[in-house]
Protein backbone atom coordinates (compact mmCIF):
# COMPACT_ATOMS: atom_id res chain seq x y z
CA UNK A 1 0.00 0.00 0.00
CA UNK A 2 0.69 3.91 -0.47
CA UNK A 3 0.15 6.92 1.44
CA UNK A 4 -2.59 9.04 0.26
CA UNK A 5 -2.67 11.36 3.06
CA UNK A 6 0.49 12.51 4.44
CA UNK A 7 0.81 15.52 7.53
CA UNK A 8 4.29 16.19 8.25
CA UNK A 9 4.74 18.33 11.30
CA UNK A 10 1.80 20.34 9.97
CA UNK A 11 0.97 23.52 11.81
CA UNK A 12 -2.41 25.96 11.35
CA UNK A 13 -2.51 29.40 13.46
CA UNK A 14 -5.35 31.96 13.70
CA UNK A 15 -5.50 35.31 14.71
CA UNK A 16 -8.50 35.85 16.94
CA UNK A 17 -9.79 39.62 16.78
CA UNK A 18 -11.05 40.75 20.40
CA UNK A 19 -13.80 43.36 20.98
CA UNK A 20 -12.76 46.63 22.60
CA UNK A 21 -14.07 46.95 26.55
CA UNK A 22 -13.90 50.27 26.83
CA UNK A 23 -14.46 53.52 24.38
CA UNK A 24 -10.55 54.34 25.41
CA UNK A 25 -9.84 51.04 24.25
CA UNK A 26 -11.69 51.11 20.59
CA UNK A 27 -10.08 55.23 20.05
CA UNK A 28 -6.83 53.67 20.86
CA UNK A 29 -7.28 50.90 18.10
CA UNK A 30 -8.73 53.26 16.29
CA UNK A 31 -5.90 55.61 15.72
CA UNK A 32 -3.63 52.09 15.16
CA UNK A 33 -6.00 51.00 12.80
CA UNK A 34 -6.38 47.57 14.06
CA UNK A 35 -8.23 46.04 16.79
CA UNK A 36 -6.83 44.01 19.78
CA UNK A 37 -6.01 40.51 18.29
CA UNK A 38 -4.34 37.15 19.56
CA UNK A 39 -2.54 33.93 17.45
CA UNK A 40 -3.60 30.59 18.97
CA UNK A 41 -2.28 27.21 17.52
CA UNK A 42 -5.78 25.15 15.96
CA UNK A 43 -3.76 22.75 14.69
CA UNK A 44 0.08 22.31 16.28
CA UNK A 45 3.34 19.90 14.89
CA UNK A 46 0.93 16.97 13.81
CA UNK A 47 2.32 14.21 11.66
CA UNK A 48 0.63 11.01 10.94
CA UNK A 49 0.35 9.11 7.46
CA UNK A 50 -2.85 6.85 5.67
CA UNK A 51 -2.44 4.29 3.49
CA UNK A 52 -4.55 3.74 0.48
CA UNK A 53 -7.94 1.76 2.07
CA UNK A 54 -7.49 2.80 5.09
CA UNK A 55 -10.06 4.42 7.55
CA UNK A 56 -8.68 6.79 10.10
CA UNK A 57 -10.85 8.56 12.92
CA UNK A 58 -10.18 11.73 14.51
CA UNK A 59 -11.16 11.88 18.00
CA UNK A 60 -10.90 14.49 20.50
CA UNK A 61 -12.88 17.24 22.29
CA UNK A 62 -14.92 20.20 20.48
CA UNK A 63 -12.41 22.51 19.91
CA UNK A 64 -9.52 19.99 19.66
CA UNK A 65 -8.39 20.63 15.88
CA UNK A 66 -10.51 17.99 14.40
CA UNK A 67 -12.23 19.88 11.31
CA UNK A 68 -8.75 21.89 11.26
CA UNK A 69 -6.82 18.95 10.37
CA UNK A 70 -9.99 17.97 7.79
CA UNK A 71 -9.99 21.38 6.16
CA UNK A 72 -6.29 21.41 5.35
CA UNK A 73 -6.57 17.63 4.33
CA UNK A 74 -9.16 19.24 1.14
CA UNK A 75 -7.16 22.34 0.91
CA UNK A 76 -9.69 25.04 2.28
CA UNK A 77 -6.53 26.08 4.33
CA UNK A 78 -3.06 26.14 4.12
CA UNK A 79 -0.62 25.21 6.75
CA UNK A 80 1.10 27.98 8.68
CA UNK A 81 4.34 25.53 8.37
CA UNK A 82 5.05 21.80 7.85
CA UNK A 83 3.47 19.82 4.49
CA UNK A 84 0.24 18.25 3.93
CA UNK A 85 -0.14 15.88 0.89
CA UNK A 86 -3.20 13.65 -0.85
CA UNK A 87 -3.20 12.03 -3.66
CA UNK A 88 -6.90 10.74 -5.39
CA UNK A 89 -10.21 12.49 -6.02
CA UNK A 90 -11.63 13.87 -2.41
CA UNK A 91 -15.56 14.22 -1.73
CA UNK A 92 -15.88 16.06 1.88
CA UNK A 93 -19.02 16.44 3.83
CA UNK A 94 -18.16 19.07 5.85
CA UNK A 95 -20.41 21.63 7.40
CA UNK A 96 -23.47 21.68 6.78
CA UNK A 97 -24.60 22.36 2.97
CA UNK A 98 -21.37 23.32 2.16
CA UNK A 99 -20.09 23.43 -1.40
CA UNK A 100 -23.94 24.28 -2.31
CA UNK A 101 -25.41 27.73 -3.74
CA UNK A 102 -28.41 28.45 -1.30
CA UNK A 103 -29.84 30.00 -4.25
CA UNK A 104 -29.61 27.15 -6.38
CA UNK A 105 -31.93 23.48 -6.87
CA UNK A 106 -30.95 20.78 -5.42
CA UNK A 107 -30.73 19.39 -9.29
CA UNK A 108 -28.78 22.28 -10.16
CA UNK A 109 -25.96 22.11 -7.05
CA UNK A 110 -25.86 18.10 -8.09
CA UNK A 111 -24.65 19.41 -11.39
CA UNK A 112 -22.46 22.30 -9.78
CA UNK A 113 -20.93 19.65 -7.45
CA UNK A 114 -19.96 17.39 -10.14
CA UNK A 115 -18.43 19.97 -11.75
CA UNK A 116 -16.06 20.98 -9.08
CA UNK A 117 -15.45 17.27 -8.95
CA UNK A 118 -14.48 16.90 -12.52
CA UNK A 119 -17.38 15.34 -14.12
CA UNK A 120 -19.24 16.38 -17.41
CA UNK A 121 -22.61 16.99 -17.52
CA UNK A 122 -23.61 13.87 -19.41
CA UNK A 123 -21.84 12.02 -16.48
CA UNK A 124 -23.56 13.47 -13.28
CA UNK A 125 -27.01 12.98 -15.54
CA UNK A 126 -26.06 9.24 -15.76
CA UNK A 127 -25.34 9.52 -12.20
CA UNK A 128 -28.74 11.40 -10.59
CA UNK A 129 -31.29 8.66 -10.83
CA UNK A 130 -28.74 6.81 -7.99
CA UNK A 131 -28.67 10.23 -5.96
CA UNK A 132 -32.59 10.64 -6.22
CA UNK A 133 -33.18 7.29 -4.87
CA UNK A 134 -30.63 7.41 -2.30
CA UNK A 135 -31.27 11.19 -1.22
CA UNK A 136 -35.15 10.28 -0.81
CA UNK A 137 -35.58 14.14 -1.80
CA UNK A 138 -37.09 13.59 -5.35
CA UNK A 139 -40.65 15.80 -4.95
CA UNK A 140 -38.12 18.82 -3.92
CA UNK A 141 -35.21 18.50 -5.93
CA UNK A 142 -35.84 21.27 -8.42
CA UNK A 143 -36.77 23.31 -5.26
CA UNK A 144 -34.15 26.11 -4.21
CA UNK A 145 -31.70 24.75 -1.19
CA UNK A 146 -32.10 27.69 0.82
CA UNK A 147 -35.28 26.66 1.61
CA UNK A 148 -34.15 22.64 2.73
CA UNK A 149 -34.43 21.43 6.22
CA UNK A 150 -31.21 20.27 7.76
CA UNK A 151 -32.00 16.61 7.03
CA UNK A 152 -32.88 17.17 3.60
CA UNK A 153 -29.35 19.19 3.15
CA UNK A 154 -27.54 16.16 4.59
CA UNK A 155 -29.48 13.41 2.65
CA UNK A 156 -28.36 15.21 -0.67
CA UNK A 157 -24.92 16.27 -0.03
CA UNK A 158 -24.16 13.01 1.49
CA UNK A 159 -25.74 11.32 -2.01
CA UNK A 160 -23.86 13.24 -4.19
CA UNK A 161 -20.52 12.64 -2.39
CA UNK A 162 -20.27 9.01 -2.56
CA UNK A 163 -21.98 8.88 -6.13
CA UNK A 164 -19.08 10.58 -7.57
CA UNK A 165 -16.84 7.70 -6.44
CA UNK A 166 -14.18 9.18 -4.30
CA UNK A 167 -10.68 7.94 -3.51
CA UNK A 168 -11.24 9.36 -0.01
CA UNK A 169 -14.18 10.16 1.88
CA UNK A 170 -14.19 12.73 4.01
CA UNK A 171 -17.03 13.06 6.90
CA UNK A 172 -17.00 15.35 9.59
CA UNK A 173 -20.46 14.79 12.06
CA UNK A 174 -22.77 15.70 9.41
CA UNK A 175 -24.75 12.22 9.96
CA UNK A 176 -26.01 13.86 13.49
CA UNK A 177 -28.71 15.71 11.90
CA UNK A 178 -29.99 12.63 9.91
CA UNK A 179 -32.62 10.41 11.24
CA UNK A 180 -32.15 7.17 12.52
CA UNK A 181 -32.96 5.19 9.15
CA UNK A 182 -31.38 7.45 6.84
CA UNK A 183 -27.79 7.20 9.07
CA UNK A 184 -27.70 3.56 8.83
CA UNK A 185 -28.26 4.06 4.96
CA UNK A 186 -25.10 6.46 5.26
CA UNK A 187 -23.01 4.10 7.79
CA UNK A 188 -23.94 0.88 5.32
CA UNK A 189 -22.28 3.01 2.20
CA UNK A 190 -19.74 3.90 3.62
CA UNK A 191 -18.73 0.08 4.97
CA UNK A 192 -19.36 -0.92 1.51
CA UNK A 193 -17.07 1.91 0.42
CA UNK A 194 -14.49 0.98 3.27
CA UNK A 195 -14.45 -3.05 1.55
CA UNK A 196 -14.27 -1.24 -2.09
CA UNK A 197 -10.88 -0.33 -0.55
CA UNK A 198 -11.51 3.68 -0.43
CA UNK A 199 -9.83 5.77 2.36
CA UNK A 200 -12.56 7.13 4.65
CA UNK A 201 -11.60 10.07 7.55
CA UNK A 202 -14.32 10.21 10.08
CA UNK A 203 -15.21 12.54 12.22
CA UNK A 204 -17.82 11.64 14.70
CA UNK A 205 -18.35 11.85 18.34
CA UNK A 206 -19.80 8.27 18.39
CA UNK A 207 -16.77 6.34 19.59
CA UNK A 208 -18.47 3.27 18.81
CA UNK A 209 -18.46 3.68 15.13
CA UNK A 210 -14.80 5.05 15.22
CA UNK A 211 -13.89 2.33 16.85
CA UNK A 212 -15.64 -0.33 14.74
CA UNK A 213 -15.25 1.85 11.36
CA UNK A 214 -11.76 2.60 11.36
CA UNK A 215 -8.43 0.81 11.47
CA UNK A 216 -6.29 3.63 12.59
CA UNK A 217 -7.51 7.42 14.53
CA UNK A 218 -5.62 9.87 15.78
CA UNK A 219 -6.63 11.88 19.25
CA UNK A 220 -6.44 15.61 19.40
CA UNK A 221 -6.27 17.68 22.53
CA UNK A 222 -6.29 21.78 21.93
CA UNK A 223 -4.81 21.08 18.65
CA UNK A 224 -1.83 18.86 19.91
CA UNK A 225 -1.46 14.93 18.56
CA UNK A 226 -1.69 12.95 21.33
CA UNK A 227 -2.05 9.17 20.14
CA UNK A 228 -1.84 7.95 16.70
CA UNK A 229 -1.99 3.81 16.37
CA UNK A 230 -5.08 1.21 16.48
CA UNK A 231 -8.80 3.01 16.23
CA UNK A 232 -9.73 1.00 19.65
CA UNK A 233 -6.37 1.52 21.75
CA UNK A 234 -6.70 5.25 20.65
CA UNK A 235 -10.13 5.53 21.72
CA UNK A 236 -9.84 3.58 24.79
CA UNK A 237 -6.66 6.11 25.66
CA UNK A 238 -9.07 9.11 25.04
CA UNK A 239 -11.99 7.78 26.99
CA UNK A 240 -9.71 6.79 30.14
CA UNK A 241 -8.54 10.96 29.73
CA UNK A 242 -12.30 12.03 29.65
CA UNK A 243 -13.37 10.16 32.84
CA UNK A 244 -9.70 10.80 34.73
CA UNK A 245 -10.96 14.47 33.73
CA UNK A 246 -14.19 13.73 34.64
CA UNK A 247 -13.46 12.44 38.11
CA UNK A 248 -11.04 15.56 39.07
CA UNK A 249 -13.94 17.66 38.02
CA UNK A 250 -16.45 15.99 40.09
CA UNK A 251 -13.69 16.15 43.16
CA UNK A 252 -13.56 19.40 42.82
CA UNK A 253 -17.41 19.87 43.10
CA UNK A 254 -18.77 20.86 46.62
CA UNK A 255 -20.36 18.25 48.77
CA UNK A 256 -23.54 19.94 48.25
CA UNK A 257 -23.08 19.99 44.69
CA UNK A 258 -21.85 16.17 44.24
CA UNK A 259 -25.12 15.26 47.06
CA UNK A 260 -27.29 16.97 44.34
CA UNK A 261 -25.96 15.24 41.20
CA UNK A 262 -26.76 11.89 42.95
CA UNK A 263 -30.13 13.12 44.36
CA UNK A 264 -30.83 13.60 40.90
CA UNK A 265 -29.85 10.04 39.79
CA UNK A 266 -31.48 7.75 42.66
CA UNK A 267 -35.27 7.50 43.49
CA UNK A 268 -37.06 5.14 46.41
CA UNK A 269 -38.71 5.88 49.78
CA UNK A 270 -35.28 4.73 51.39
CA UNK A 271 -36.63 1.94 53.95
CA UNK A 272 -33.68 0.44 52.64
CA UNK A 273 -30.81 2.43 51.78
CA UNK A 274 -27.98 2.09 49.63
CA UNK A 275 -24.60 3.45 51.05
CA UNK A 276 -22.53 2.72 48.73
CA UNK A 277 -21.29 0.77 45.71
CA UNK A 278 -18.08 -0.43 44.92
CA UNK A 279 -16.33 -2.86 41.94
CA UNK A 280 -13.79 -4.99 43.00
CA UNK A 281 -11.35 -7.14 41.17
CA UNK A 282 -10.75 -10.82 42.02
CA UNK A 283 -8.18 -9.52 44.98
CA UNK A 284 -10.71 -7.53 46.63
CA UNK A 285 -9.40 -4.28 45.30
CA UNK A 286 -11.57 -1.26 44.52
CA UNK A 287 -11.55 -0.42 40.42
CA UNK A 288 -12.97 1.62 38.09
CA UNK A 289 -11.33 0.26 35.35
CA UNK A 290 -11.16 -3.41 34.13
CA UNK A 291 -10.58 -5.59 31.24
CA UNK A 292 -12.19 -7.87 28.77
CA UNK A 293 -13.06 -11.53 30.96
CA UNK A 294 -11.73 -10.46 34.08
CA UNK A 295 -13.43 -11.12 37.18
CA UNK A 296 -16.05 -8.49 38.82
CA UNK A 297 -17.71 -8.21 41.82
CA UNK A 298 -20.42 -5.52 42.33
CA UNK A 299 -20.45 -4.93 46.16
CA UNK A 300 -23.90 -3.21 47.34
CA UNK A 301 -23.71 -1.79 50.70
CA UNK A 302 -26.89 -1.38 52.44
CA UNK A 303 -28.85 0.05 55.38
CA UNK A 304 -32.13 -1.31 56.56
CA UNK A 305 -34.03 1.34 58.49
CA UNK A 306 -36.42 -1.49 59.36
CA UNK A 307 -37.39 -5.17 59.39
CA UNK A 308 -37.55 -6.01 55.62
CA UNK A 309 -38.73 -9.71 54.67
CA UNK A 310 -37.60 -10.92 51.45
CA UNK A 311 -36.13 -7.58 49.85
CA UNK A 312 -34.50 -7.94 46.49
CA UNK A 313 -31.51 -6.78 45.13
CA UNK A 314 -30.25 -5.66 41.42
CA UNK A 315 -27.31 -4.46 39.48
CA UNK A 316 -27.97 -3.34 35.86
CA UNK A 317 -24.79 -2.37 32.90
CA UNK A 318 -25.45 0.49 30.62
CA UNK A 319 -23.18 1.62 27.94
CA UNK A 320 -22.57 5.04 27.99
CA UNK A 321 -24.27 5.23 24.67
CA UNK A 322 -27.42 4.49 26.22
CA UNK A 323 -28.17 0.49 25.87
CA UNK A 324 -28.94 -1.14 28.66
CA UNK A 325 -27.34 -4.96 28.35
CA UNK A 326 -28.03 -6.62 31.66
CA UNK A 327 -29.90 -6.01 34.97
CA UNK A 328 -30.32 -9.09 36.59
CA UNK A 329 -31.70 -9.47 40.39
CA UNK A 330 -31.81 -11.70 43.02
CA UNK A 331 -35.65 -12.37 42.58
CA UNK A 332 -34.92 -13.41 38.77
CA UNK A 333 -32.24 -15.43 39.82
CA UNK A 334 -34.38 -17.29 42.50
CA UNK A 335 -31.45 -16.14 45.25
CA UNK A 336 -33.83 -15.44 48.40
CA UNK A 337 -32.66 -13.23 51.35
CA UNK A 338 -35.02 -13.60 53.83
CA UNK A 339 -34.94 -10.52 55.64
CA UNK A 340 -32.77 -7.23 56.34
CA UNK A 341 -32.16 -5.71 59.16
CA UNK A 342 -29.64 -2.90 59.82
CA UNK A 343 -26.36 -2.86 57.94
CA UNK A 344 -25.49 -5.38 55.41
CA UNK A 345 -23.71 -6.36 51.98
CA UNK A 346 -25.03 -7.87 48.83
CA UNK A 347 -21.86 -9.19 46.07
CA UNK A 348 -23.01 -10.03 42.93
CA UNK A 349 -19.84 -11.84 41.21
CA UNK A 350 -19.51 -11.95 37.41
CA UNK A 351 -16.68 -14.28 36.84
CA UNK A 352 -15.41 -13.54 33.26
CA UNK A 353 -16.70 -9.48 31.93
CA UNK A 354 -18.12 -10.52 28.45
CA UNK A 355 -18.16 -7.00 27.47
CA UNK A 356 -15.70 -4.93 24.94
CA UNK A 357 -13.74 -2.32 25.49
CA UNK A 358 -15.52 1.19 26.11
CA UNK A 359 -17.52 3.10 29.23
CA UNK A 360 -19.96 1.67 30.99
CA UNK A 361 -22.33 2.86 33.76
CA UNK A 362 -23.65 0.33 36.73
CA UNK A 363 -27.02 0.90 38.60
CA UNK A 364 -27.96 -0.49 41.72
CA UNK A 365 -31.48 -1.16 43.24
CA UNK A 366 -33.38 -2.38 46.76
CA UNK A 367 -36.84 -3.42 46.49
CA UNK A 368 -39.60 -5.29 47.85
CA UNK A 369 -40.32 -8.58 46.91
CA UNK A 370 -42.97 -8.12 44.08
CA UNK A 371 -39.92 -5.57 42.68
CA UNK A 372 -42.73 -2.60 42.19
CA UNK A 373 -41.73 -0.71 45.48
CA UNK A 374 -38.42 0.54 45.02
CA UNK A 375 -36.90 1.79 48.37
CA UNK A 376 -33.28 2.62 46.94
CA UNK A 377 -32.44 3.22 43.20
CA UNK A 378 -28.70 4.05 42.19
CA UNK A 379 -29.65 4.76 38.19
CA UNK A 380 -26.03 4.71 36.51
CA UNK A 381 -23.90 6.55 39.18
CA UNK A 382 -21.24 4.18 39.09
CA UNK A 383 -18.90 4.53 35.79
CA UNK A 384 -16.90 1.25 35.03
CA UNK A 385 -14.17 1.35 32.02
CA UNK A 386 -13.37 -1.92 30.23
CA UNK A 387 -10.00 -2.38 27.70
CA UNK A 388 -10.07 -4.77 25.21
CA UNK A 389 -6.22 -5.04 23.69
CA UNK A 390 -5.60 -7.73 22.19
CA UNK A 391 -8.81 -9.56 21.28
CA UNK A 392 -9.99 -10.49 17.97
CA UNK A 393 -13.15 -9.25 17.96
CA UNK A 394 -13.36 -5.31 17.66
CA UNK A 395 -16.91 -4.33 16.66
CA UNK A 396 -19.79 -4.26 19.15
CA UNK A 397 -20.34 -4.04 23.26
CA UNK A 398 -19.80 -7.97 23.77
CA UNK A 399 -17.60 -10.93 23.29
CA UNK A 400 -18.78 -13.82 22.36
CA UNK A 401 -16.64 -16.89 22.57
CA UNK A 402 -17.72 -18.58 19.23
CA UNK A 403 -15.50 -20.79 17.15
CA UNK A 404 -15.54 -21.23 12.91
CA UNK A 405 -15.42 -24.06 11.44
CA UNK A 406 -15.30 -24.94 7.46
CA UNK A 407 -16.20 -28.25 5.67
CA UNK A 408 -15.23 -27.02 2.02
Amino acid sequence: MSAVIEFDNVSRQFVRRQNAATIQERFVGLLRGMSPAEAFWAVRDVSFTVEEGQSIGLVGHNGAGKSTILKLITRILEPTSGRVSTRGRIAALLELGSGFHPELSGRENVFLYGSLMGFSRKEMIRKLPEIIEFSEIGPFLDTEVKHYSSGMYTRLAFAVATAVDPDILITDEVLAVGDESFQRKCIDRIYNFRRAGKTIVFVSHALDVVRSLCDVAVWLDHGEMKAYGPAGEVVDAYLADVNEKERQAREQTTHDADNEWRERMRRGTREVEITHVQLLDQHGNERTTFRTHEPLTIRIHYVAHERIERPVFGVGINHESGPWLTGPNTGFDKYHIPVVEGPGIVDYHIPRLPFLGGRYLVSASATDRTQLHEFDVHDRMYPLIIHSHGLSQRYGMVFIEGAWSWHG
